[in-house]
């Protein structure tokens, strides 16, 4: 790249770019679960394979076969899985004379809000999915039993977690390896912090930095906080596992300057979050009342 003045539109549109990236980046909470996936096509497609386990079929038993008996035939089948990338952008429009003379720092806060905006509808559409999909486990709290129940007794946030990890552990996902993280908004994380059975938990840690979203660890959870979660909804989710990010273009950001004009801070992504092993995830309801 040849040499350029300091000032000159080319730095400055690149330090625009860093800033705008760097707020997107920390504005992500869902889509760091994912595992990232470079695509070349519009249309991606996975091979689901069926959770249940390999069985003899009736009369055909995996244990106890005779002498001379023929063994039990199986057969690991999958489901073709298939999903469009969509395009993810925003853009804000910065007059030279706001940039210049304006009270407010126009420029800063157009930079994040942009930056923010398509993070928050990338997040938007990945927590969609974990609420849509009918493939996940499933754990629907009783009525009355919710963590900001009127009844304080029958609050236990502990035992609905531990029940979650079960579900994911009995189709062989394990999440007591540091891999688990459990994802709710304020609310919902308002109960859970606020319940005794959580604080006086010896497995309770405070993050000591939040980063990504991350506040804290409750039996051995990485607690996840996001406006984007459903109210009265939790996802118990394996870290890299469950869900892929197939991502044609990785967040980009452009800066289009008219000089004495305007400048356009441009960002945008293209991808599609496919759950590309369901049973890693469980879906908590009716966490609240």
């Amino acid at each position: 790249m040849a040499a350029v003045p300091v000032g000159s539109n080319d730095l400055r549109a690149e330090e625009i770019s860093k800033i705008v990236t760097g707020f997107a980046l920390q504005s992500y909470k869902l889509k760091p679960l994912c595992t990232i996936s470079t695509s070349n096509a519009w249309r991606e497609s996975y091979y689901q394979e069926t959770a249940a386990e390999l069985t003899g079929g009736t009369s055909s038993s995996v244990r106890g076969i005779p002498r001379l008996a023929a063994f039990p035939y199986g057969e690991v089948t999958w489901t073709k899985q298939s999903s469009y990338l969509e395009k993810y952008g925003m853009e804000g429009v910065i007059s030279w004379e706001d940039e210049k003379t304006d009270n407010i720092p126009v420029m800063a806060r157009t930079m994040e809000r942009v930056g923010r905006a398509v993070a928050r509808a990338v997040d938007i559409q990945i927590e969609d999915t974990l609420n849509t999909n009918t493939s996940v486990n499933t754990l629907a709290i009783t009525a009355g039993n919710e963590w900001n129940s009127a009844t304080v007794a029958n609050r236990d946030p502990i035992q609905n977690l531990l029940d979650a990890k079960a579900l994911i552990g009995i189709d062989n996902y394990d999440v007591n390896d540091g891999s688990g993280r459990i994802v709710l908004n304020e609310n919902d994380y308002a109960a859970l912090l606020g319940n005794s059975k959580i604080i006086s938990n010896p497995t309770f840690k405070a993050a000591d930095i939040v980063a990504n979203g991350v506040v804290g660890e409750i039996v051995g959870l990485k607690i996840i906080v996001s406006n984007t979660v459903t109210v009265s909804r939790a996802y118990l989710v394996k870290d890299k596992a469950a869900m892929t990010w197939q991502e044609a273009l990785p967040l980009t950001v452009e800066t289009i300057v008219d000089p004495m004009i305007k400048k356009t801070v441009r960002a945008g992504e293209i991808g599609v979050v496919q759950v590309t092993n369901p049973e890693a995830i469980c879906r908590i309801s009716n966490t609240r009342a």
